[in-house]
């Protein structure tokens, strides 16, 4: 991830980053979190924040283990009644220059690799990619429910003629 302006931004340069890993706790503000929600089409974002930790490895590599907890509210797919949600997950990312990733494969189980382009990582937009993956997709109130319709017999469908033994006697 390269240093690009995100709605929820928070830049650490590589510079910063020592023998010793890099901690830091990011809150997401009220304006950050109403523009999160427009891009994840939630209802509202009530709270986001995170614990990240970056820590150097070899051959360049850097990983990026965090945590973090949100409140929300999306829509119900069925009735579109706002839903309440929370998630609390925790995540890791290596990043590396895209010539190592070959290699990086493997270095570190279940991480993902992550090109690192750029001279710092943007951990807040990481947070925000994390975030929506663990949104639930398909939303529901717990009394909402869907009126099931029967299912079509065989023989009404647009191709039912082609299910039925031919009355003609020969090929055609």
């Amino acid at each position: 991830m390269s240093a690009g302006r995100t709605e929820f931004s928070r830049v650490v340069p590589l510079a910063r980053l020592g023998a010793e890993p890099f901690r830091q706790e990011i809150v997401a503000t009220e304006a950050e979190r109403a523009v999160l929600a427009r891009r994840f089409d939630l209802v509202s974002l009530d709270r986001l924040n995170a614990s990240i930790e970056l820590a150097r490895r070899a051959h360049d590599l850097i990983l990026l283990t965090a945590a973090f907890d949100a409140e929300f509210q999306q829509s119900c797919v069925v009735t579109l009644d706002p839903v309440p949600g929370a998630v609390s997950e925790r995540f890791s990312l290596l990043y590396g220059p895209p010539e190592v990733e070959e290699g990086a494969i493997g270095a570190e189980d279940d991480v993902a690799f992550e090109p690192l382009t750029g001279d710092a990582i943007d951990i807040g937009e990481a947070v925000a990619q994390e975030f929506s993956l663990a949104l639930p997709p398909f939303p529901r109130c717990p009394d909402a429910a869907v009126e099931a319709e029967a299912p079509a017999s065989a023989g009404d469908g647009p191709f039912a003629s082609l299910s039925r033994p031919s009355e003609q006697g020969g090929s055609e």
